[in-house]
This record gives structure tokens, sequence and C-alpha cells, in this order.
């Protein structure tokens, strides 16, 4: 099944839980229709980063494209936040006819399932102000989580952790 959103009136990522046990989800909404799918933070990282370049790119290959300007979303995941499927492989691609970024999300396939389906998908084609807004809040909620270690960079939870760079010592 293909969800698919052009021009979506919202597209966000953000988080449910607390700082080290956050679930990250993308929502997409258009109309009455709101899909949620959930996805590892890496995974936000790197498309936060890939849009980034994409829309570097494009602006040096074609100065003249408009960028509307789309003011930052820090609202909270609408409600419901029940994730359709669980995000796999991530397409990206520039449609030069509608001036669109084409961001496809491929379910995660269950080794164990042999089913003939090709799983669910979420395609989202967005302009290149909503993709900056997009990642701009993406890497906003990726950093929101726990701070981490000065000595070997790995989060630090509220009680502390044992710090391979310190000899183990509680940090």
């Amino acid at each position: 099944m293909r969800h698919t959103f052009n021009d979506p009136d919202r597209f966000v990522a953000g988080t449910v839980g607390e700082p080290g046990e956050r679930a990250f989800f993308i929502q997409a909404s258009q109309s009455n229709r709101l899909i949620s799918v959930a996805l590892e933070k890496a995974q936000v990282q790197a498309i936060a980063a890939r849009l980034e370049i994409m829309v570097s790119e494009v602006k040096k290959s074609d100065p003249l494209v408009s960028i509307l300007k789309i003011a930052n979303d820090d609202q909270p995941l609408q409600s419901p936040i029940d994730a359709e499927f669980q995000v796999g492989a991530i397409s990206l691609a520039w449609d030069e006819e509608t001036h669109r970024i084409c961001l496809e999300l491929y379910e995660l396939e269950d080794d164990e399932e042999e089913e003939e389906s090709d799983g669910e998908v979420l395609e989202v084609n967005i302009t290149l102000g909503l993709a900056i807004s997009f990642a701009h809040r993406s890497k906003a909620v990726v950093n929101a989580g726990r701070l981490p270690c000065p000595f070997c960079a790995i989060p630090i939870d509220p009680r502390g952790h044992l710090c391979p760079r310190a000899n183990s010592y509680r940090r």
C-alpha cells in the first residue's frame, strides 16, 4: 500500500518519551489525512543531512529557483501517534518537472515473512522550503536528547554512565 502526500500541510519529525527512551516518528498530514511512521534516530539524522545537501545542490545548479521560507514548526506531533509501519529503506530524489523533493519511506521487511506483498510506502513530495524546515526541526529534535559524555561521546543517562575512557568510573 502506498500513502502519497503531494504538498502536505505538515511534514515533521518528532519523538515520544523521555531522552534515552524516545521513539522517533515522521508525520505527514494533508487536509484530514494523517500518517505516522516509526524510524530510528540515525535515520532522522540522515534524512535531515541529505535534505540540506539536496537543497544546496539545487540552489547551485539553478540559482534562480525560488525557495519559499516556511516558519519553524515547533508544535508537538498530532495525536493519535500510531505508527503505520517501521521504516526500513529511504529514498530521496529531486523532481525537475514539479520542483519538489520526493521522499519515499519503505516499510522494514520482516525476514520471517515470505509474502508476495511489497509492504507499505509513505511517499511525500515537498517544496524546497518545507525540506529546509523539516531538516531544521529534525536536527533540533535529535539534539534534544541526552548530552554526550565529553570524554567518550556516549550519551549520559540522568544517573550518569560508566565511561570507558575514564577506566569505567561513573561520570
